[in-house]
């Protein structure tokens, strides 16, 4: 039987053009599932320069407010009476909520008062970030709130195995592996620029570190600076690179001079400063996967990261980059400088870093997500049937 054509409502509070793995993440499934012939409706924020309102093509724009320190980024505010409208006007075949703020809450409550199937999926560890903004003390009241939203939904979708076990013995129910994948047409070692090290002031043989990220304080970014400076005291002429923006961009351009700040970069800009670079250094914490370290190994970078998420995944110690025991500093600047010895001496091979992802293709995202999204309209469909009364007719 050919799969069902299926009517999507996706709801998030980030998407492209925001910059972030969570938003490049709903881009592409959403993009995959319109070219295999599914209509996918978005609910999001809308943007100041966006009127609010129900669009042509079905995408619904609500209300929101800016997200404090992330200004450029909007939160949802609850809209359950206008998306019970919409959606009792304009049934979906499914509601996947793929971000548990106001605006995914009002979705969640309209979505099962209208008896639609509907899914969720777990991007980014709340929880986690808490301590870094000084309420460390809420974490246990969001891991309920969260475990309680997504236990409201067929499934919750996670990125890697290790966090799909790591909520399910938190209580979650039902979680399901969706993968992230990555674009290696895109991120490839071909698209290294000698013209670009110039601009970095970096000769040929000089060892260029990178690190793309947001810059805020839940990256942990103080450490990737500490290995630099271990890095330098053996190699002075090494350079780092830091790619992205952020809260906390103006204090680390401040504290470190000796980094050059190259801010946001997309597309086939950001690919030239993945291949450009030697040594891909990710010191965060608190990754659900980590895109980042996926489209570094695609661009041929070895990476030094933690033993957490896509890292965790994704990295074979000594081939393509190494990991590090969570929250081990010392380690972390050891195994740092350890790399940079390695492919100084060249024998880290940067086409066998980019190898090591290449089974991380949308396509076979995109044939998960699909067959996740129709098994749970399939089993919604039998639910509903077997709680209908049975028929009675007269004679």
């Amino acid at each position: 039987m050919a799969p069902r054509r299926l009517d999507l409502a996706l709801v998030t509070e980030t998407f492209p053009p925001e910059v972030n793995g969570v938003a490049m993440t709903l881009g592409r499934l959403a993009q995959g599932m319109a070219e295999r012939g599914h209509h996918v409706r978005l609910v999001r924020p809308r943007q100041p320069v966006e009127k609010r309102g129900l669009l042509a093509n079905g995408d619904l724009l609500t209300a929101g407010l800016p997200i404090p320190r992330y200004p450029e980024l909007r939160f949802g505010l609850p809209a359950t009476g206008q998306l019970w409208k919409a959606w009792r006007e304009r049934r979906p075949d499914i509601v996947h909520v793929a971000t548990e703020g106001p605006l995914g809450y009002s979705a969640l409550s309209a979505a099962r008062r209208l008896g639609i199937a509907t899914i969720s999926s777990f991007h980014t560890n709340f929880h986690s970030y808490s301590r870094h903004y000084g309420l460390g003390w809420l974490r246990r009241g969001i891991v309920r709130y969260l475990r309680g939203f997504h236990n409201r939904t067929a499934a919750t979708l996670a990125p890697t195995a290790t966090l799909a076990e790591e909520l399910a013995a938190q209580g979650f129910r039902n979680v399901r592996l969706l993968a992230r994948g990555v674009d290696t047409a895109l991120f490839n070692p071909a698209r290294r620029s000698p013209a670009l090290r110039l601009r970095w002031e970096a000769r040929p043989k000089e060892p260029v570190c990178l690190v793309v990220s947001r810059l805020a304080p839940e990256k942990n970014l103080e450490l990737a600076f500490e290995a630099f400076a271990a890095i330098r005291a053996e190699w002075p002429d090494a350079r780092m690179v830091c790619v992205g923006d952020g809260p906390s961009a103006a204090t680390l351009s401040r504290r470190h001079p000796e980094v050059l700040f190259c801010g946001m970069r997309t597309g086939e800009e950001l690919a030239a400063h993945y291949a450009s670079a030697d040594l891909f250094l990710f010191p965060s914490l608190t990754e659900t996967f980590g895109n980042v370290v996926a489209e570094a190994l695609a661009s041929g970078l070895p990476v030094v990261a933690f033993d957490l998420a896509a890292a965790g995944q994704l990295i074979v110690d000594g081939r393509n980059g190494w990991r590090v025991p969570p929250a081990d500093e010392r380690r972390f600047i050891e195994l740092a400088r350890l790399a940079l010895r390695r492919v100084a001496e060249g024998r880290i091979e940067r086409g066998e870093c980019a190898a090591s992802v290449r089974q991380l293709s949308w396509e076979q995202v995109l044939d998960r997500y699909e067959n996740l999204l129709q098994q749970a309209v399939a089993e919604h469909d039998r639910t509903a049937d077997a709680v209908l009364p049975a028929p009675t007719f007269g004679i």
